[in-house]
């Protein structure tokens, strides 16, 4: 599985620092993933819903590390990238 695009927008956030989009070997597509600033630092969140009593669930997520690794590292770079260069965005 390779990463072939990563779509960022920033976002004017306290804590969402940006919203983006994957493309997975150039055929399938995740939207609404984002750069959270939480206690411990930036991390990546997958889109998620909300239910009525307030838990959040994961509409998609990697079920490895080695897959979540490749997702962060693409998304986090990306994202440092943006900071260096504000002018590119999708």
């Amino acid at each position: 599985m390779e990463i072939t695009a990563v779509k960022l927008r920033m976002r004017n956030d306290e804590k969402i620092k940006a919203s983006c989009s994957i493309t997975i070997d150039d055929c399938f597509v995740i939207h609404d993933i984002r750069v959270i600033d939480g206690t411990k630092g930036l991390y990546v969140a997958m889109p998620s819903t909300k239910f009525k009593n307030g838990d959040f669930h994961d509409i998609a997520h990697p079920i490895n590390n080695e897959t979540r690794d490749k997702i962060n590292t693409a998304v986090l770079n990306e994202y440092n990238k943006q900071l260096e260069n504000p002018t590119s965005s999708f």
